[in-house]
């Protein structure tokens, strides 16, 4: 799994949360984890642009607002068109991940 590779290569200790689906979604459990760790990073594969994540992002920022202590990050697929070829340079990797997590606790 590719968050788990990336949290074991920031080092950072984090809760992962693997949403089952998305309509509905596992809010409670969510906010739940934001308001204990104060962070979010979100990860999907879809473009950022328009993505589900965006959404949630939303949803965290509502309830979760006072909570937050830095900004919730987003890690999905490129705002572009892709051929499946290259599909594994357009996913989340977990390099990029990993930078998601340390700019959650840079702020």
């Amino acid at each position: 799994h590719v968050c788990e590779q990336a949290i074991k290569d920031s080092g950072v200790d984090c809760e992962l949360i693997d949403l089952q689906t998305l309509v509905p979604w596992d809010r409670d459990t969510v906010v739940n984890s934001v308001k204990k760790t104060g962070r979010c990073v979100i990860v999907h594969e879809a473009p950022k642009t328009s993505g589900f994540g965006a959404e949630m992002s939303a949803s965290i920022q509502e309830r979760c607002f006072y909570h937050l202590e830095a900004p919730i990050q987003r890690v999905t697929g490129w705002d572009t068109p892709f051929p499946h070829t290259t599909e594994w340079d357009y996913l989340p990797s977990p390099s990029r991940i990993a930078e998601a997590i340390h700019k959650t606790q840079e702020e």
